[in-house]
């Protein structure tokens, strides 16, 4: 950073001008949070400096946005809390993005620095609670310490696998002074470094896809996060690849590219011999790549920038250690050295092409059900078809998140967020946020779509005041079912009640029936919508699509024991299989 001459080097600054300014220098551009004593001169400096600051009504929600900032953008969102109370609330979003491996970075008040361990308003061992949940926590030890201590956050944030990084901020910090020639000003980190696997695991890696009598391609958020999407897509068509995309990695291919056989996940998983595992873990998404999900020969071929990774329980045959998009291209260049092709007449084709036309044809026959209340298939159905290509896709709920991942399109890189790998309810909101910030900014066309479970919404449902106060056109759908997983119809409802106290007899999995959620949104001056036919559903899409300038909901009444279609494998594999 350029020296600072004169008069302003020996100007006075504070402690709140320091971290705007380091926040600045690194690249940071949104910040989300609660404020209060002692943050709150923190958020003005932060305006002053350029930062957009957005408001939020629970700490939980604030970090969730600032960590889908992180995925979006590949820099760090800022949550910024007040201390104790406020920086447990947002432990969530932090262990949420660690997991997710997004880059984040919370910032909090603390108590002042001459008086910890006495007893301080909201005391909290906070730097050594947030090593848990971060990859990097620390407490400046001086305010001209601060930048240096924010270039490092930023850069862990991001370096490596990404994920979250925690700093600290003594209340005396605030609003203390010190002259700028002092502060310890530092450069923007530079970008993460590129690293490359091991040729002689690439050269390995491609013999076994050769070999490969029924190979597999998997397409996981890492891969979305390294912008790999381009050399990922000239692979699979150079090579006519079957793919399957994770949640998140939907839309690195598009989503009806010829070569996805998502429609077929489990027959895909479970008959595949050789597996290209790019950029997403065998964790419970993937059952752990083990059998019967899996063959119990099936042979993977691992890349991940995280060497920890690399055999976690299942030991590759080739881990190949660095940068998606960089090692997708040694290998496309390692297979481009015989030009092989796997043939498009092969058995493993035909099984996975029949099978996806049956599970279609099943999915089309739930969709075209007449009968009431609607079914998710029916909803998603319509949704679909009023959804724009470009538009990025929120979704959070049980079934509503599953049944719609699997009918809902995606046709570009990183326009899906979910509850992800962390599987955590209550995101949904708070992403939609920061997905509207960075589309109002960079494509004020774009639409933000949240498409929600009843109970998801309740996690967060104050948020859409948020939605409402900074004019975020965001499109919030709530397929109501009255319940988690499912619910009670409202004459079953009324019989229970009728018969004893609710906490006694009523299922733990029932909420309110008939629930109008369109209403909290309008009580805020967003518009609302209740729909309860197809006809309705429709109206309520086209006038929600129509309003360009204040969010909607739709609230979308649907059968209580409505379920997904009959599924080879459940969703979840427990470990002791």
């Amino acid at each position: 950073m350029a020296a600072r001459r004169g008069n302003e080097a020996e100007e006075p600054v504070t402690g709140a001008q320091i971290i705007a300014e380091a926040l600045v220098a690194q690249n940071v551009k949104y910040m989300f949070g609660i404020v209060g004593v002692p943050v709150i001169e923190v958020a003005v400096a932060a305006q002053a400096a350029g930062i957009k600051y957005v408001g939020m009504r629970n700490e939980q929600a604030a970090c969730y946005a600032a960590s889908a900032v992180g995925y979006l953008t590949g820099r760090p969102g800022v949550c910024l809390v007040v201390s104790g109370p406020g920086l447990i609330n947002a432990l969530s979003g932090m262990a949420n993005a660690n997991m997710n491996c997004w880059p984040l970075l919370v910032l909090a008040g603390s108590s002042d620095t001459i008086q910890e361990t006495m007893g301080a308003f909201q005391e909290f061992p906070q730097v050594e609670t947030c090593r848990l949940y971060s990859k990097f926590s620390a407490r400046p030890s001086s305010l001209e310490a601060i930048p240096v201590v924010i270039e490092k956050a930023v850069r862990s944030s991001i370096y490596g696998r990404p994920g979250a990084c925690y700093v600290d901020i003594p209340g005396d910090f605030v609003n203390k002074m010190v002259c700028r020639n002092k502060v310890r000003y530092t450069d923007c980190c530079l970008p993460p470094p590129i690293s490359l696997a091991d040729t002689s695991s690439v050269y390995r890696a491609a013999l076994e896809l050769k070999n490969a009598q029924q190979p597999l391609v998997i397409v996981g958020k890492g891969a979305a996060s390294s912008h790999a999407e381009n050399i990922i897509k000239k692979l699979l068509e150079t090579c006519n690849l079957p793919f399957l995309p994770t949640p998140m990695g939907k839309g690195v291919v598009p989503d009806n590219h010829k070569n996805c056989v998502a429609a077929a996940r489990s027959s895909a998983l479970k008959q595949a011999d050789v597996i290209l595992l790019l950029g997403a873990r065998l964790n419970w998404i993937l059952h752990f790549g083990l059998p019967p999900r899996f063959r119990p020969d099936v042979k993977i071929i691992q890349v991940d920038i995280c060497p920890e990774e690399l055999g976690n329980n299942v030991k590759p045959i080739a881990p190949l250690l660095g940068d998606i998009n960089a090692v997708t291209q040694q290998l496309l260049e390692e297979l481009g050295k015989t030009s092989w092709m796997y043939p498009a007449n092969t058995q493993w084709w035909k099984t996975l092409r029949g099978k996806i036309k049956a599970n279609e044809e099943s999915s089309e026959a739930l969709a075209s059900q007449t009968t009431l209340p609607m079914n998710y298939y029916t909803v998603f159905r319509h949704v679909k078809e009023a959804l724009p290509n470009n538009c990025i896709i929120v979704s959070e709920g049980a079934n509503t998140m599953d049944i719609g991942r699997t009918i809902l399109q995606n046709y570009y890189p990183r326009h899906r967020l979910d509850a992800g790998t962390f599987g955590t309810m209550g995101v949904g909101l708070g992403f939609a946020i920061a997905a509207a910030m960075i589309t109002k900014d960079e494509n004020p066309e774009q639409r933000v779509v949240c498409v929600e479970g009843d109970s998801a919404f309740g996690f967060s449902g104050m948020e859409v005041e948020t939605m409402c106060r900074y004019k975020l056109p965001i499109i919030l759908i709530v397929v109501n079912n009255n319940g988690i997983y499912s619910g009670l119809d409202e004459n079953t409802w009324n019989e229970m009640l009728k018969a004893g106290d609710p906490a006694s007899n009523m299922p733990p999995v029932a909420l309110m029936p008939n629930a109008h959620y369109e209403q909290v949104m309008m009580a805020f001056g967003g518009k609302g919508h209740f729909a309860q036919t197809p006809e309705e559903l429709q109206g309520a899409l086209k006038a929600s699509f129509e309003e360009k300038t204040i969010p909607s909901l739709i609230n979308v009444l649907i059968d209580p024991f409505s379920d997904r279609k009959k599924q080879e494998f459940h969703w979840l594999t427990r470990s002791n299989l």
